[in-house]
């Protein structure tokens, strides 16, 4: 297929780059042009300078950018320049109510919206092992899902636009909560003066275990944090889940409370630090 990949990042470029190797024909835009030149001379692309040249005669235009406003300026840019019946497949994550929106503009022009945020993070995007989780419409899912398989561990339609950003909100609340209770235990074992290898070889095989725990244990141990997904992404993620929470209802006390967490984070420098750094938060309290 003849695809524009708008967002090429740690995340979107190596994506856009399986599309090519799976036999994609590929252009690339990026707002930083030399990044988009970059990418394409890695992977045999095309690097266009504008959305508009990206998107001319594409079955389906992908976007993995930054914000809603991202989202939102990169598709009613590409409207207008977009052969009928061409597919849009959202990755970033956004608000649920920007997607309806979106998806009820696109569809009144002709087109077919789909919500598909990732899990995963960059390591996922590199070795083409994502979960994908995709509202939208039934009726195109299935060319959805064939078009993503190239970095596709797993995909599920969860329902109408919206649904996908909403079942991510739900990831990252899970997550901000797990990687919260492993860099506790961790600060816990340390200031027990217990053997944090020995502590992580102990309860990691059982009910305590996760992804988090076996991955980020050892690196929080050793103070690195520099594993892709940044504390300035993951506040923008659970900051529109507060919001979709104040409005259906939902109660979140332990994520708004990562979140600040999160904040103190950025305060101390880190930014760009991944999500683990929850743990140097708690070191530098136990330092002094």
């Amino acid at each position: 297929m003849k695809l524009a990949f708008a967002g090429l990042g740690v995340m979107g470029g190596p994506m856009a780059g399986h599309l090519i190797r799976a036999g994609h024909v590929v252009t690339g835009f990026n707002r930083t042009h030399a990044k988009a030149v970059e990418w394409a001379a890695g992977n045999n692309g095309t690097a266009a300078a504008s959305i508009t040249e990206a998107v001319a005669d594409v079955d389906a235009l992908l976007l993995c950018v930054g914000r809603d406003a991202d989202v939102h300026d990169a598709v009613m840019a590409a409207l207008p320049n977009l052969k009928p019946g061409a597919l849009i497949i959202d990755h970033t994550t956004i608000s649920a109510k920007l997607t309806r929106e979106l998806a009820a503009i696109t569809h009144d022009k002709g087109f077919d919206f789909y919500d598909a945020p990732v899990s995963g993070g960059q390591a996922g995007a590199v070795n083409g092992q994502l979960a994908i989780m995709v509202g939208g419409e039934q009726d195109r899912f299935a060319e959805v899902a064939e078009i993503v398989k190239p970095y596709t561990k797993s995909i599920t339609h969860i329902g109408p636009a919206g649904a996908g950003q909403t079942a991510k909100m739900a990831n990252q609340i899970a997550i901000a909560g797990v990687v919260q209770g492993v860099a506790e235990a961790l600060h816990f074992t340390k200031c027990a003066g217990l053997d944090p290898a020995l502590v992580l070889a102990a309860i990691s095989g059982g009910a305590a275990g996760s992804w988090q725990m076996n991955n980020r244990w050892p690196t929080m141990d050793e103070g690195k944090y520099d594993f892709g997904f940044a504390v300035d992404w993951m506040r923008k993620d659970l900051g529109i889940a507060l919001d979709e929470a104040r409005d259906n209802g939902a109660h979140l006390a332990l994520t708004a409370l990562v979140d600040q967490f999160y904040s103190e984070v950025q305060a101390m420098g880190g930014s760009r630090w991944d999500t683990s750094s929850l743990h140097a938060r708690l070191e530098a309290r136990r330092k002094t």
